[in-house]
C-alpha cells in the first residue's frame, strides 16, 4: 500500500539469494529495488503501452543516491515506494522510500535522476512532451522546473 506521500508503490519480498550472510539486503540489493519499483511506476503511468519494454523513453541514470536507516532482512516485505519529483528540459528526478511492516517502518530513501538521450550512445535531448504530460497527470500535479 502507497504511503499518503507517495501516488505508487510495489510491494516485494525479500529472497535468499539477495542477502548476505547475515540476512541483511546486501547494499547493491536496494539500487535493484528502485529500479523494480520504476519499470512498474513507468507502466502504471502508460509509458509502456506495447508489449515487453517498448514505446518508453531511452534514458540513463546520472545519478543514484541510497540513504540506509535500517536493515531489511531476509523474508521481509518491502513497499518500494516511488515518485517523479521533477522534471527538467531532459532530466527526471524520482525519489524512493523503502517500507517494511506497516508501512511506517522506513528502512531506506533515495534518488535517482534520469537523463533522456536520443540513442542508447547519445547525448542529452529534451524530454518528449508526450513523457512529461504522462507523468503529470499519474501523479496530478505538475513537476516541471519553472
Amino acid at each position: 500500500m502507497p504511503r499518503v506521500d507517495f501516488k505508487f508503490s510495489f510491494p516485494k519480498r525479500v529472497r535468499f539469494a539477495e542477502v548476505d550472510a547475515q540476512a541483511v539486503v546486501f547494499n547493491s540489493r536496494y539500487l535493484e529495488y528502485f529500479d523494480i519499483a520504476l519499470v512498474e511506476y513507468w507502466r502504471a503511468a502508460g509509458l509502456y503501452s506495447g508489449e515487453g519494454l517498448s514505446g518508453g523513453p531511452e534514458m540513463h541514470v546520472v545519478k543514484a543516491v541510497v540513504e540506509y536507516r535500517a536493515p531489511i532482512l531476509l523474508d521481509e516485505m518491502v513497499a518500494i515506494c516511488i515518485r517523479c519529483a521533477r522534471v527538467g528540459r531532459t532530466s527526471l528526478t524520482f525519489t524512493f522510500e523503502l517500507h517494511c511492516g506497516d508501512g511506517e517502518d522506513l528502512r531506506a530513501t533515495g534518488e535517482e535522476v534520469h537523463v533522456h538521450v536520443a540513442e542508447a550512445r547519445g547525448r542529452p535531448e529534451p524530454l518528449p512532451l508526450a513523457v512529461i504530460e504522462k507523468f503529470e497527470a499519474f501523479e496530478g500535479r505538475s513537476l516541471r522546473i519553472p
